[in-house]
């Protein structure tokens, strides 16, 4: 076998040629549904992790429930109960004016993505949170600074720099794991792929797949680390 042939087998060019300009779309939409669940998912984190540290029992115990519940079931289930199962009621989203909401694998599995990531970075920020010394907040304190001051001048940020590593790991889960939109029909990365697998039969196919999926965790990873390290500066 010579390495053309090698070559050909990794890399043919009339495959490529044909369904190149597909995995730059489904590339694209993967990006842009990462991007926003995982956004989404922060502000909805975040609010979360505040209830979490509440001293209402209630607000305690709702938040408590959430995050038990999306941490510890299944993304393509809780993905699959909001397509297929909430998708059901259709006379009662039609009433309500949610049916174009429902009605759409995109939507679905934004909504899905976001609440289950949700639950991973409040748990997160939590921690963060409960790092910051407690001193800290008396020194606040001592100064009648105000709560929300207090929060966001002394506490948020310094969470963030301890919380960035661990929501790193959080995004670069994701961004795998966003390969089950194609079970409901979202033209993804993954979607695209199974697309062209099942028209052309060639493995290789596939293996583009994996090394797109290798590049973009690779980005993300070099970034995050680039930011962390801006962010950590005055701690070397």
């Amino acid at each position: 076998m010579t390495f053309d042939d090698v070559r050909n087998l990794l890399l043919n060019p009339d495959l490529l040629e044909r369904y190149g300009p597909r995995f730059i779309d489904g590339l694209l939409v993967t990006g842009k549904l990462v991007a926003i669940s995982f956004t989404l998912g922060a502000i909805l984190g975040l609010l979360l992790a505040l209830g979490r540290l509440s001293k209402s029992r209630v607000l305690r115990g709702f938040t408590g429930g959430y995050i038990y519940f999306f941490r510890g079931s299944p993304l393509l289930a809780q993905l699959f109960l909001l397509y297929y199962g909430l998708g059901s009621f259709k006379g009662l989203w039609q009433d309500l004016g949610l049916w174009w909401f429902f009605r759409d694998a995109w939507f679905c599995t934004l909504l899905a993505f976001t609440l289950n990531t949700a639950a991973y970075q409040a748990e997160i920020l939590r921690g963060a949170m409960l790092a910051v010394a407690q001193g800290q907040r008396e020194a606040c304190k001592a100064l009648s600074l105000s709560r929300w001051t207090t929060f966001r001048k002394i506490i948020l940020p310094q969470s963030l720099l301890v919380a960035i590593g661990p929501l790193g790991n959080e995004l670069i889960l994701m961004i795998k794991a966003s390969a089950i939109a194609s079970l409901v029909t979202i033209y993804d990365l993954m979607g695209v792929t199974k697309l062209a697998f099942s028209r052309s039969f060639d493995f290789q196919i596939y293996l583009w797949a994996a090394v797109l999926y290798l590049i973009i965790v690779e980005v993300v990873r070099r970034s995050l680390k680039l930011i962390e390290g801006r962010l950590g500066r005055h701690l070397n």
